[in-house]
Formats: structure tokens, sequence, C-alpha cells
């Protein structure tokens, strides 16, 4: 820590604790202890039960639970692949055409994500390209609010790069795609695995643009989730809640044991 005085250090431990307790780490139990109630008639969820849990990992919860990863890993990958290309093609720009290009990548992510499902919905809801009532309109528009993040974080990534590497290589006669694909995307692993990882977990919980576009046979679990609680199945919406954390958060250890070696090497 950059605080060395042992007085210090435990004020900063103090302060953190008083800080994330209430406000990240007990809403959270609260939903766990929630998943595995059946009633809440005081202070605190009673009654036990993992009937929530049986019903979250069989029929229509698993099917939005695997449609939530289907559209992650998917608008993931693409956002990753638009987002890195954008960020080498601007490296080349200059200093005005780099920051005209990320005014643009930002731009979804500057506006509320509701306006970004409107937007898509009205933009491919007519010929020639009809995405309405298609799964490909929720992986479009995932796709368009997670791309910001891969391109930012390439691009910084790109920024710290020590041309060096790309200037010997080039130096001995390797070719621009060679050059590419051997020095300089090997360098840029890490932050592309990063980006991956950020971008696959804003996918998973996006709900506010899903809720205008996705069709009947493509549900995401955040729909779920939102319309269980809206139905005022508490219990049920905090199990499938948990249940999407946990993917999520297994997923993401996934990617930071790529990363992790990735660094290495």
């Amino acid at each position: 820590m950059l605080v060395h005085s042992r007085t210090g250090r435990w004020t900063a431990w103090a302060l953190f604790a008083v800080l994330f307790v209430p406000l990240f780490a007990l809403p959270l139990l609260v939903v766990l202890a929630a998943s595995f109630s059946t009633n809440w008639s005081g202070a605190f969820p009673s009654g036990p039960t993992t009937a929530h849990y049986a019903a979250a990992v069989r029929g229509e919860s698993l099917q939005a639970l695997t449609t939530s990863l289907v559209t992650a890993v998917t608008a993931s990958l693409i956002a990753l692949t638009a987002g890195t290309w954008a960020a080498l093609a601007s490296a080349a720009l200059g200093k005005r055409g780099r920051r005209i290009v990320d005014a643009l990548f930002m731009l979804p992510v500057a506006v509320p994500s509701v306006v970004v499902g409107l937007a898509v919905l009205v933009a491919f809801s007519q010929p020639p390209v009809l995405l309405n009532g298609t799964r490909w309109i929720v992986v479009l528009a995932h796709t368009v609010l997670v791309t910001a993040f891969a391109h930012q974080s390439v691009s910084a990534a790109i920024r710290r790069l020590d041309p060096m590497y790309e200037q010997a290589a080039a130096g001995l006669g390797a070719r621009p795609s060679y050059v590419l694909l051997r020095v300089k995307l090997p360098l840029l692993l890490p932050s592309l695995n990063a980006a991956a990882g950020l971008c696959f977990a804003l996918s998973m919980g996006e709900l506010s643009a899903t809720m205008m576009l996705y069709p009947p046979d493509w549900t995401p679990l955040p729909v779920l989730v939102f319309t269980a609680t809206d139905r005022g199945s508490l219990f049920t919406g905090s199990a499938l809640a948990v249940v999407l954390m946990a993917a999520t958060l297994l997923a993401l250890l996934a990617v930071s044991r790529v990363r992790t070696k990735a660094s290495y090497r």
C-alpha cells in the first residue's frame, strides 16, 4: 500500500470496510440469502430451500443462461475484432484523427443504452437489412455497446508499446503482415484478453437495450431476472441473479488465467 505507517494502514482498511461492506458486499449477500429463502417477514429472509436453484438450472432458465453466454461470447468476439482493427488503424493517424475515431467509438456509451436499443430497432426493422425479431439484433446491440471498451483498451495498449520491436522486425526484412501477426498482436495479447473479459461481463449484464429488442425465442438471463422480480417472484429472481453472477465470474476467471499466461510470455 502507499500508506506506510501502521496507523495509516489500519485507517485505510477501516475506511475501505465502511465504504465497501454497506455499498457493495451487503447487497450481494442479501441477494444470496434471498436465493435460499422462501419468505421474508422480518429483517432478513428465512425458510431455507434450494428449490429456486433447482429451477434456475433447468428449462427456461437454463435456456436463458445459454442465450446470455452465446450472446456475450459472440458480441465480445465481434467487438474485439472491430475494436482492435480500428485501434490499429487509428494508431497510424494524426492526433486529430485519433480523437475523431475515439469519439465515434465512445458515442454509444455516451448515451443511455436504451437509446442505443431504440436506434438499432429503428435502423434494422426495414429492408434491406431486416433483423427485428431475430437473435441477431440482440447480438448487434450488445456489440455496439461493448465495442467502445475494446477499442479504448487496445488503443491504450498500442500507445504503450515500444516501437523498437516493430522496427527491428521490419529491419530484418519482415513483411508488414508478419510484423502485425507475429510481433504486434502477441505484445497486445494481455490487453486483448482484458478487453475480451470486460466486453463479456458487460454483455452478460446488459438489460436496457435488450428489453427493447429480444424476440421470444432469444431471452437472455437478465431479462428473466427482471421479469421474475417484476412479477413479485423475488426469491426466484435472486437465484437467477446468483447464477448469472456465478457464470460471469467463472468466465472472467478463465479469461484471467489466459491473461496471466500471456503476460508471462
